[in-house]
């Protein structure tokens, strides 16, 4: 390529909020606009920059002549490489210190564009919806166009949209601690737009804080607040599943584009030349070979994700429920997942199921969700694993923790038909029952025939004329490549 065809070349720079699920969706919309020929600059923070090196190798991010990968700092304190970081303190970060090492390496991909004509300078900025805080005052300073990627359900990013009203009405912040217990967090919110029978305990989980001064619940507030000011706003989701909420968004803001689910779109390229994973933890592939030798829709896959975390008590609960269920289990316990301490299951315990469990620190969960012998998914209901879960047509029992995860419980279990809640006090009787319902119930062969139904109408989405597929050459054409 010479320098005239460098010179022109679009020029998209990606910046995730500095979690996994973020990185790994926004990585994924990367490969697909590498793949529509732009050029590609990467931005993780420099303490995930490391664990990416750590897990994936030290070559891993040396990238393409094309697809760069560059960090900056988060100005946080050290921590444990193998843990997510306090939310609280990146939210304060991101909220501070970004901007100005953001400006900085947009000066110097820019100036390099100039002096080596190896690189074309940056021409759009695709940042996490998380981000806008900072990143839309740089793209308003580099006069380029920013696409703001929430990487959540058009459900949950209606829910945040919606924090400063339910402020404005005064149900939020939480007047004090009986808001927990007295039944105060199910009112009914009925003005919500394209929603109904929405509690308030569906809606994010930052506003259950009685501090009117609480940082990710402001945090939070912002970052949807500036949604408008962006060129355009996309969404991790499909139009045929969320078609009344996404109606209702597309009148409050602009642009508004479907794109997923963004694995199916990257199945059908041949192969990707980015040769990359995606995951800060290091994946253990052995599980694959385990379930190879199960039966057909016989194992449950149960998997918290990555910032969720649980009591002991908790663990042994769920622990007694699966083995009580009788049925083959793999089970990933995040290095992280048990608050305080390490997460040790009884000896009786791992006796009782050594012939058909399986436990795994961490793992290749889309690999895992598609194998053919996984039949259910206990999950902490995260977005990401919601989507590949509809993507494997694979049904759901759902534990939310916090943030968008309530509402994304919500409309697996209530609207689509795929999932069944287990109530946040674990007991073990209430695990045994409901994972025997969606392995071998009456109930959950329905969702299995549910799910299966949404996984085709996701196919049909990112087919050759399907919804998403003509919303991301809409975005590409009409946003990313409109000269500002």
């Amino acid at each position: 390529m010479d320098s005239t065809e460098v010179a022109t070349k679009p020029h998209a720079l990606c910046i995730p909020f500095p979690a996994q699920s973020h990185i790994k969706a926004m990585i994924k919309f990367a490969k697909l606009l590498h793949r529509r020929g732009f050029h590609i600059t990467f931005v993780n923070t420099e303490f995930n920059h490391k664990r990416f090196l750590k897990s994936l190798g030290p070559n891993s991010l040396d990238g393409l002549p094309d697809f760069q990968f560059e960090a900056i700092p988060d100005n946080l304190p050290d921590s444990n490489e193998d843990t997510t970081q306090d939310i609280t303190l990146l939210c304060e970060s991101v909220r501070k210190n970004f901007l100005a090492p953001f400006h900085t390496l947009l000066a110097k991909l820019n100036n390099d564009a100039i002096e080596t004509s190896n690189n074309p300078p940056v021409t759009c900025i695709v940042s996490d919806g998380f981000m806008s805080t900072f990143t839309i005052i740089a793209a308003e300073e580099i006069g380029a166009p920013i696409v703001l990627f929430y990487t959540i359900a058009a459900c949950s990013f209606m829910g945040f949209k919606q924090l400063r009203a339910v402020v404005e009405k005064g149900l939020a912040p939480l007047k004090d601690e009986s808001c927990f217990t007295n039944g105060y967090l199910d009112t009914v919110l009925d003005w919500i737009p394209g929603m109904r029978d929405i509690r308030l305990r569906d809606l994010p989980t930052f506003l259950q804080t009685t501090s009117a001064d609480d940082t990710i619940f402001n945090f939070v507030m912002e970052a949807t607040d500036r949604a408008h000011e962006a060129s355009a706003v996309v969404l991790h989701t499909f139009d045929a599943l969320e078609s009344d909420v996404l109606d209702a968004l597309s009148s409050m803001l602009p642009h508004v584009y479907t794109v997923g689910p963004l694995q199916l779109h990257l199945n059908q390229i041949p192969e990707h030349p980015l040769k990359m994973g995606y995951s800060l933890w290091k994946e253990e592939t052995e599980c694959l070979e385990w379930l190879n030798i199960k039966a057909p829709n016989s194992v449950v896959y149960v998997n918290f994700g990555s910032i969720a975390v649980i009591t002991p008590e908790q663990l042994v609960e769920f622990g007694w429920g699966l083995v009580n269920s009788k049925l083959p289990f793999f089970w990933v316990i995040r290095p992280d997942l048990v608050i305080g301490e390490s997460a040790i299951l009884p000896p009786e315990f791992v006796a009782e199921t050594k012939e058909r469990s399986l436990i795994a620190g961490w793992c290749p969960q889309e690999q895992v969700l598609n194998h053919p012998s996984v039949g259910g998914f206990l999950t902490h209901s995260g977005w990401n694993s919601t989507v590949e879960s509809i993507t494997a047509g694979v049904p759901m029992l759902c534990w939310p923790f916090f943030g968008d995860q309530q509402m994304d419980c919500r409309y697996t279990c209530n609207e689509w038909g795929i999932g069944m809640e287990i109530s946040n006090d674990v007991k073990r009787d209430e695990v045994e029952k409901l994972v025997k319902e969606l392995m071998v119930g009456e109930k959950g062969k329905k969702m299995k025939n549910k799910v299966m139904e949404w996984k085709k109408l996701a196919e049909e989405a990112t087919g050759p004329h399907g919804s998403s597929s003509t919303n991301l050459d809409n975005l590409v054409n009409q946003v990313l490549l409109r000269k500002s």
